[in-house]
């Protein structure tokens, strides 16, 4: 009884939580039945196998659990939750700083229980100094994440493709991705995504320079935010030849859209797509919302039993079937 006790004081303590207690829920109508292979590894194993195949990884980036599912329903490997898109979905909010640590964990919970692909999540800034750095690492490696970003913008930090962006000297920036591959090599099972959005606010060699510098500190994949050429792009992938890279691949942005092809043959090895999902759901929206406002039948919605399959109807009635009675 003593010992029952001392165990519920204790779990119920804000500094005493095993880490089961803190490892997301896989509910099996939620994501996709994982195969034997899946089982075997943790989402980061997973993404490393994933990175040693030939061809460049599409990533269309996710902002909650349904647009997730999409995405692996829709037959892609790997998705991104992207901080831009997690703000305005769940806060309403830009991407300028407004996000907490704890909302972006709260959201990747969702994301990552969500589904069995590999997921990605924007760690922004790492929310502090480098010992922060490492609390955040360690946070999303125990919600399920397979890889973290964590860049070097001045916080709070902003979408890199607006204006008022401002970053970190290069010694600090160095520090704040060393502080993430210690979290790392301390048993935080999770890959380290390093950015650095220095070609916007000092120039390209000073971007590059960064790059090499995460890689030499041990990044498992690097990304260049906002080359503005196909030539600077080629530079970056010069840079870093033997670590993954990540290209951004933003409607409107100003990095050129390439097809994955051409980005293979660049160097490039993900492809992330950072707000096409959120723009397309925007963009449907405005137009029935338009429709209902004039008195007219929204178009273009799905019929309600498509509906019911993409949010997970079926998956559930074939589970509680397994467990009726008789």
């Amino acid at each position: 009884l003593r010992s029952a006790l001392l165990f519920a004081v204790l779990a119920s303590s804000t500094c005493f939580t095993p880490r089961w207690m803190s490892l997301p829920s896989t509910g099996r109508f939620r994501g996709s039945a994982k195969s034997p292979t899946q089982m075997a590894l943790s989402p980061a194993g997973r993404l490393r196998e994933l990175m040693a195949k030939p061809g460049v990884l599409v990533m269309p980036c996710c902002f909650d659990g349904l647009s997730a599912r999409l995405i692996e329903k829709a037959g892609f490997d790997i998705t991104f939750m992207s901080g831009f898109s997690t703000s305005a979905a769940k806060l309403g909010l830009p991407d300028t700083g407004y996000i907490s640590y704890g909302e972006m964990l709260d959201a990747g919970r969702d994301i990552c229980s969500a589904v069995s692909i590999p997921v990605l999540g924007d760690g922004d800034t790492g929310y502090g100094n480098a010992m922060n750095v490492k609390r955040t690492v360690r946070g999303y490696a125990q919600t399920g994440f397979a890889s973290i970003m964590i860049e070097d913008q001045v916080a709070p930090k902003r979408c890199g493709h607006t204006k008022g962006k401002a970053v970190i000297s290069r010694e600090e920036a160095v520090q704040r991705v060393r502080a993430a591959v210690d979290a790392r090599n301390e048993g935080a099972d999770i890959l380290i995504l390093a950015r650095t959005d220095a070609r916007a606010v000092l120039g390209l060699e000073e971007a590059l320079e960064r790059v090499r510098l995460f890689v030499a500190e041990g990044a498992d994949i690097v990304f260049l935010e906002a080359p503005e050429s196909v030539e600077e792009m080629r530079a970056f992938c010069q840079a870093a030849p033997n670590t993954p890279k990540l290209a951004n691949m933003l409607e409107g942005g100003k990095t050129p859209m390439l097809p994955p092809a051409e980005l293979e043959a660049l160097g490039y090895k993900i492809a992330a797509y950072p707000l096409t999902l959120l723009s397309a759901a925007v963009g449907a929206m405005d137009a029935a919302l338009a429709d209902l406002k004039a008195g007219r039948p929204a178009a273009g919605v799905l019929p309600f039993p498509v509906l019911r399959e993409k949010v997970g109807f079926e998956d559930y009635y074939a589970e509680e079937a397994r467990y009726a009675g008789g």
